[in-house]
């Protein structure tokens, strides 16, 4: 039987702002966008901690037992400087300030971002579209929108008419603003005047002439709104309705009010059954942010080059920092926190690989069904993993008494023990295993310098020794393989 079946998994809902049972659309199956980066500069810390904990949710769906379809898009085009539709493009921005090619751009970042995920441990998503490879489908679903009497053209840009959508709908069901509200706090901004109403909303601008990123369309040489890539996209690939969409609350207005807007219109039905939001990461208390320039790269984290931590931490370190706080709490993120973090991932790493030394007992002194039980309750409350992380860190204590021969497990325990415990640090929480991999790292190099020394040995004629390091190699399982482009080694 599939996990998720014994499992009744609760999602906070944005939409619905209550803690729900989480039922798919379809059984056994679950599709699930997330708005992914706008490549024209490094994603910092704060924007892959929504990330982070979306490959949580992907990494625990797919444990249950779930064929999970993950959209993760890339926006490449279409992002203006601001939110009120004026402004110029940020990827074109930053190509014309470096003199260099847009798509220069989009690659340079879309290629560091990737790198920063390797890094981290990150399942890839199912699916990775980009906002270019939808421009002709972006402009269908305008069409589809005119269609419907809910977009309208001026000199060459169209616009959505939220007042005359919320006649029937209720824009503002995710963000809980009121569209009076909205009109009252608006601000006269260049590229307005355009528009019916204040609120309304880009679904298609006209370049003007220093625009580098074009294309054509029924209205004029322009490019898609920023919102439309995501009612699109996540259409596309995952039907008109589908069962999470998550992101940064920052995206929760005007960004997911406008997708549902849009899609609704297109569908007439609901498009997501349940709306996921992360909270925001603080840098020493000060919300992290290119503008204020308080913000702190992940590979800086890794190098250590950087000024605010005292030195480098690894990877896994920082996922198992970002995993003591709920999700849709603020995070403070300082050279203190990480350092405790430290400490706590180094005693949960000690404690695991001492698991394969553990001899079963003839009795249990320890009920492993009460814990195991424990553990998925804490996942199933909305991915609770600090909770989860305080369950594993009780299962430390158990393999530390049993270290003193004060504690013991029997066979069948043990055996359900070590299998929990391996699948929630580094199935679930993705965490890696440092200390193996140090070691493996410094055998290769004991195994090279020894390599080394065979053949220094073979130079000089000294046969006896070059046989002699060649055996006791072989007496490790260490097998040593001689050929034209000089020796390698495996270790059996």
């Amino acid at each position: 039987m599939k996990r998720y079946k014994e499992n009744q998994l609760k999602v906070y809902n944005s939409l619905t702002k209550t803690k729900e049972d989480f039922t798919t659309i379809t059984d056994g199956y679950v599709g699930m966008y997330v708005c992914g980066p706008t490549v024209y500069s490094n994603a910092h810390l704060g924007n892959v901690r929504t990330f982070m904990f979306f490959d949580v949710v992907y990494r625990y769906l797919l444990h249950l037992g779930y064929k999970v379809r993950y959209v993760r898009n890339i926006t490449d085009a279409g992002h203006l400087e601001n939110d009120a539709d004026d402004g110029e493009d940020r990827i074109a921005q930053k190509a014309r300030l470096e003199k260099i090619e847009p798509m220069e751009v989009v690659q340079r970042y879309t290629v560091d971002f990737h790198d920063v995920l390797k890094n981290y441990n990150f399942l890839p998503p199912s699916i990775e579209p980009t906002a270019t490879g939808h421009i002709l489908e972006q402009i269908e679903m305008i069409k589809e929108i005119m269609g419907k009497g809910l977009g309208y053209e001026v000199n060459g840009s169209v616009y959505f008419d939220v007042l005359e959508y919320n006649k029937k709908e209720n824009y503002g069901i995710l963000s809980g603003r009121k569209v009076e509200d909205l009109i009252h706090n608006t601000r006269a901004l260049d590229g307005q005047s355009d528009k019916k109403n204040p609120q309304d909303f880009a679904l298609w601008k006209k370049a003007d002439k220093r625009h580098i990123m074009r294309w054509s369309s029924p209205w004029s040489d322009g490019f898609p709104g920023w919102h439309l890539e995501c009612s699109v996209m996540s259409t596309k690939y995952l039907g008109e309705s589908f069962d999470i969409h998550g992101g940064g609350m920052d995206l929760k207005f005007p960004h997911h009010e406008c997708e549902i807007a849009q899609s609704k219109t297109c569908s007439g039905v609901t498009p997501v059954n349940y709306w996921m939001h992360t909270n925001m990461l603080l840098l020493n208390s000060q919300k992290m942010a290119k503008s204020t320039g308080n913000f702190i790269l992940p590979n800086e984290i890794l190098s250590g080059e950087n000024k605010m931590l005292p030195k480098p931490f690894s990877a896994s370190v920082v996922r198992f920092f970002n995993m003591q706080a709920n999700y849709r709490s603020i995070l403070d993120f300082s050279g203190d926190a990480l350092e405790a973090s430290e400490k706590g991932h180094a005693k949960l790493m000690e404690a695991v690989n001492f698991l394969d030394k553990i001899a079963p007992g003839k009795t249990s002194t320890f009920d492993v069904q009460k814990w195991k039980s424990a553990c998925y309750s804490a996942m199933n409350d909305d991915f609770n993993t600090p909770i989860l992380i305080a369950h594993l860190f009780e299962g430390v204590k158990v393999i530390n008494l049993i270290k003193e021969k004060k504690a013991s497990l029997n066979s069948a325990d043990l055996e359900t023990f070590k299998v929990i415990i391996n699948e929630f640090v580094f199935d679930v929480l993705g965490l890696m295993n440092e200390n193996l991999q140090d070691n493996s790292s410094k055998i290769n190099g004991v195994v090279e310098l020894l390599i080394k020394l065979r053949k220094e040995a073979r130079e000089n004629k000294d046969w006896a020794l070059s046989d002699q390091i060649r055996d006791e190699l072989i007496a490790l399982g260490i097998q040593l393989k001689d050929g034209k482009e000089g020796t390698t080694f495996l270790i059996n």
